[in-house]
């Protein structure tokens, strides 16, 4: 199998990355939780874990959130009733948007 290209990424994006992967491995090992449980108990893999703990921006986003929950990082500032009325209100506020966005035809000013 090929290996797939390396994607670049904002320094942003890798550095919020490693900081959720920091907050995961601080939060697991305040618990007691050995990265194996941790795999174990969000049913990933222990690699999976330890790429998410160094801060792999490859990771899929939800594995990465599963861990932290589990570990007890709070993604939000916010208690689930206000995270759940935040969800309500985007979707609301999504539905009045159209279901896809294109560009604009250009046409062709062929009169000459």
């Amino acid at each position: 199998m090929p290996r797939s290209a390396v994607r670049p990424y904002s320094h942003y994006s890798r550095d919020a990355a490693v900081l959720l992967g920091q907050l995961i491995r601080r939060g697991r090992i305040e618990r007691k939780i050995t990265a194996a449980e941790l795999a174990q108990r969000a049913g990933l893999s222990r690699g999976l874990v330890q790429r998410i703990e160094k801060g792999d921006p490859g990771c899929a986003i939800g594995a990465a959130f599963e861990a932290a929950a589990i570990v007890g990082v709070r993604l939000f500032d916010a208690d689930q009733a206000a995270l759940s009325d935040l969800v309500t209100a985007n979707q609301a506020m999504l539905a009045l948007l159209p279901q896809a966005a294109r560009a604009s035809r250009i046409e062709a000013k062929d009169d000459f």
